[in-house]
């Protein structure tokens, strides 16, 4: 099971203390304050790692505190700062805090780094309160403590095209014939109930990251079925391939109501280049040729495609690359990398 959801509580080191010191030495019986700082504590730090795909690790550690600062000592000597703590998480996760639900942060690129709790303050040592009139202070400053705070990780899939469709309408199929990715395949509903990735190649140095992703119900916009376990995905993808089954009654109608749940979602969503096409083929009477049975409004035509038997696959990933290109009429949306999502994507 995909974990693309995780809630970690993290903590800053806390400063040290300064030192409260004064200078002796021999025939310097009474020599002036020399007490150190102390050092600052270390600071959590969410660091991408691109060999990541889930947040499975955080479902078995949830906290993370990062070490502490070391007091200051005599001869003005500074206490040594706390190493800061580095958390690996996947590309794709948005960082939240769990208090206001605000977005913090999205660390999408291999390396990014987010400072999730900064560390402490190290105290100040006697020696800078030392006056004129008060030579020999005996105070210092403690240590700040680091900060803390609950955040809330949320795994969104960099891929370029996610296929869009109700339930049991070839998408795992079509998935398993164009990449190497082998999503579950039954004939029954809600088959697929995690996202899978899989590299597309359609030609030689052409190839792209296509997402799987559970199948949509009516109402899914407020999370009815796997709504928003399906929703959250597509909203980092390029573009969208909506596949509605040729033996539908009505697909004008479905071709509707898919395109309601993703604008109820995100209305950012139905701005996105979209390719249409008509699935499973193979399983509708008579042969089926021609366009689309319904106005695209926009959106690209793919075909008559079959995910068993191959027919018109080629042709509708040769449409989906135009579209990703912005050979197809469409310019592509530079807001992912693009290109850099495709060069480090691999097989799940």
């Amino acid at each position: 099971m995909l974990a693309d959801r995780a809630s970690i509580d993290v903590l800053g080191g806390r400063g040290g203390s300064g030192s409260v010191s004064f200078r002796r030495e021999k025939y310097v019986p009474k020599g002036g304050p020399d007490g150190g700082d102390g050092g600052a504590g270390g600071s959590v730090i969410l660091v991408v790692n691109e060999h990541l795909r889930t947040l499975l690790d955080f479902q078995f550690r949830a906290r993370f505190q990062a070490q502490s600062g070391a007091h200051g000592s005599g001869n003005k000597k500074y206490g040594r700062s706390g190493e800061d703590l580095i958390v690996p998480v996947p590309p794709g996760t948005l960082v939240l805090d769990a208090e206001s639900g605000a977005t913090l942060t999205d660390l999408v690129e291999p390396g990014a780094r987010f400072v999730a709790a900064q560390g402490g303050r190290g105290g100040r040592g006697n020696a800078h309160f030392a006056t004129p009139t008060r030579q020999a202070p005996r105070k210092a400053e403690p240590g700040r403590p680091g900060e803390e705070r609950r955040l809330l990780l949320e795994l969104r899939l960099i891929a370029d095209v996610g296929i869009v469709g109700f339930p049991n309408v070839g998408k795992s199929t079509l998935l398993s014939r164009v990449s190497a990715a082998r999503p579950k395949i039954a004939e029954y509903p809600f088959t697929t109930l995690e996202p899978h990735l899989g590299l597309v190649r359609v030609r030689e140095e052409q190839s792209f990251v296509m997402a799987d992703l559970p199948g949509l119900i009516e109402g899914a916009h407020q999370g009815k079925g796997l709504g928003h376990e399906f929703l959250r995905h597509i909203q980092r993808t390029q573009t969208l391939l909506m596949l509605i089954d040729s033996a539908s009654e009505d697909p004008a109608g479905d071709r509707e109501k898919l395109n309601r749940e993703l604008r109820e979602y995100s209305e950012d969503l139905t701005r996105k280049p979209t390719v249409i096409a008509m699935s499973r083929s193979d399983l509708k009477s008579g042969e089926a040729h021609g366009g689309p049975p319904f106005q695209l409004e926009g959106a690209h035509w793919g075909g008559w495609i079959s995910g068993a038997t191959g027919a018109g696959v080629d042709h509708l990933l040769a449409t989906v690359w135009d579209v990703l290109t912005g050979t197809g009429g469409i310019a592509p949306d530079k807001s992912r990398g693009g290109d850099r999502d495709v060069a480090r994507a691999k097989e799940r």
